[in-house]
């Protein structure tokens, strides 16, 4: 059993690695660059959480075409970092290309880190959506590649817990991209707002 697991040096995407190598699964980390702002420093974090867990090493894509050509507050200074943050079509692209190199692979389903649906913003983060890009891949590449989702059942507060509890350190999740965190968009609003609440 084996699964392309998309990474993005964050959180997220570095406790489900973590989660899968616990449960002997073998992983396929798949960077994608689509163009964001923060994508130097997504990927330098990917690197060094995968070598200091002693995970898989991540391949990446570079799709950094779809960022100036989709523009958003995630791939353009020109955009406010929070009021246009939805990137049409970004998830489903991970998906699809997620599922390609799985078809390649031989991995039996592609790993997105997403939370549990009471806490999305976006139509791309809903169980309807990753339903329909399940059947989408099955129609598009004649095989059954699994969407699986290993967060969708928790909140960010019940990561935090998690993460503390393998001693991760050293992700990137800041959407602006700087060598600090910006703490003012979504990603670094979220960390801010569960620290306060469990204080």
């Amino acid at each position: 059993m084996s699964i392309v697991n998309l990474v993005s040096g964050g959180l997220d995407s570095t406790l489900v690695g973590l989660l899968l190598k616990e449960e002997g699964i073998s992983t396929y980390p798949l960077f994608i660059d689509y163009g964001q702002r923060a994508a130097k420093r997504e990927w330098n974090a990917c690197l060094k959480v995968h070598n200091k867990y002693e995970l898989s090493q991540p391949k990446q894509v570079d799709l950094s075409g779809f960022g100036k050509l989709i523009i958003s507050g995630l791939t353009s200074e020109s955009m406010d970092i929070n009021a246009a943050a939805f990137t049409p079509g970004r998830n489903f692209i991970f998906i699809l290309v997620g599922a390609a190199y799985a078809y390649q692979v031989g991995a039996h389903a592609v790993s997105i880190g997403l939370l549990s649906e009471r806490y999305s913003l976006f139509p791309d983060q809903k169980k309807s959506f990753l339903e329909s890009a399940e059947q989408s891949i099955r129609y598009a590449l004649d095989k059954e590649i699994k969407v699986a989702t290993p967060l969708f059942e928790f909140s960010k507060a019940d990561i935090l817990i998690l993460a503390k509890q393998r001693g991760i350190t050293d992700t990137y999740s800041c959407h602006e991209g700087e060598e600090k965190p910006c703490g003012h968009c979504i990603s670094c609003l979220e960390f801010s707002t569960v620290k306060q609440n469990s204080k």
